[in-house]
């Protein structure tokens, strides 16, 4: 029996998957594929190269800060070539793939192609306004499916979130965020050779009030989100869904409370997703 798991964008609430993932090790669940996107990009990228829940969650702590920290000498760059300080995003994106890159390193890989388990990572050129999907699935021979890519810059790409996170530019493409078109990358799952599939995903919070603007602005992502996913993850044989406050997005202070609820709602739940994945 072939599992695979999607995991959604979602920020730092992306610690929730690690936690998902905590629970379905415990429980001896192994994944035979992945797909993420976003945040979820990371996870699933960090998963197939043969990374633990725990090694995951030490370098979420340890790298997060750096990730959301605007670079001063970038900032200058963007003033002088486009007189524009923010110029097309606040921060340029190149730690994530730095980070992503030397972890792969450090397993032997270098290409999305070289990573065993089956996977694929979800972003959108802004430009032609498509989706595509980096992937290791070579029997795949549609051109928006990509897998001579770099592990670091297929998961910048998906992570690359419009306005903060400035697009990743390569080759004739500009990618940005993966979650635009599809932030719940279950359909991908089938194309992987998943004979079973578990979607882990963050739905708007049913009772929030957002106090500032940026509050506002996730929460109003979050409900855009939940609403054009809501067909994909039907699919799904068994859908987690965590409810974790839209604010914590980009509150990497809240790291560990999102790892721990993912942990226990997966926990939780476990029954219920044996049942579903016939284990």
């Amino acid at each position: 029996m072939n599992i695979g798991l999607a995991l959604s964008g979602g920020g730092v609430k992306g610690a929730a998957h690690v936690g998902v993932l905590k629970a379905l090790e415990k429980n001896n669940i192994k994944i035979s594929c992945v797909a993420g996107t976003s945040i979820g990009s990371v996870v699933a990228a960090l998963y197939a190269m043969g990374y633990t829940s725990d090694e995951m969650l030490k370098l979420f702590q340890y790298f997060s800060k750096n990730v959301l920290r605007a670079d001063p000498k970038y900032l200058f760059s963007n003033l002088k070539t486009t007189k524009n300080i923010l110029g097309q995003g606040i921060i340029s994106g190149e730690a994530i793939e730095e980070i992503i890159d030397e972890c792969a390193r450090l397993k032997g890989y270098k290409y999305i192609k070289d990573v065993p388990l089956p996977i694929s990572i979800v972003a959108v050129d802004v430009k032609a306004k498509n989706k595509y999907v980096f992937t290791n699935n070579i029997k795949n021979d549609n051109s928006k499916y990509i897998t001579d890519i770099e592990i670091g810059k297929a998961v910048r790409a998906s992570c690359s979130y419009p306005g903060l996170f400035a697009p990743l530019e390569y080759k004739n493409y500009k990618f940005v965020d993966g979650g635009i078109l599809n932030n719940v990358p279950t359909d991908e799952l089938n194309l992987l050779g998943a004979d079973k599939t578990l979607t882990v995903r963050f739905p708007a919070g049913k009772d929030e009030d957002p106090k500032s603007a940026l509050d506002v602005l996730f929460r109003c992502v979050d409900i855009a989100f939940d609403d054009r996913d809501e067909k994909r993850v039907k699919t799904s044989d068994y859908l987690l869904d965590i409810e974790l406050a839209s604010w914590n997005v980009f509150n990497v202070k809240k790291i560990n409370f999102c790892y721990e609820e993912g942990y226990k709602i997966a926990s939780q739940n476990m029954d219920e997703i044996k049942k579903s994945l016939e284990i």
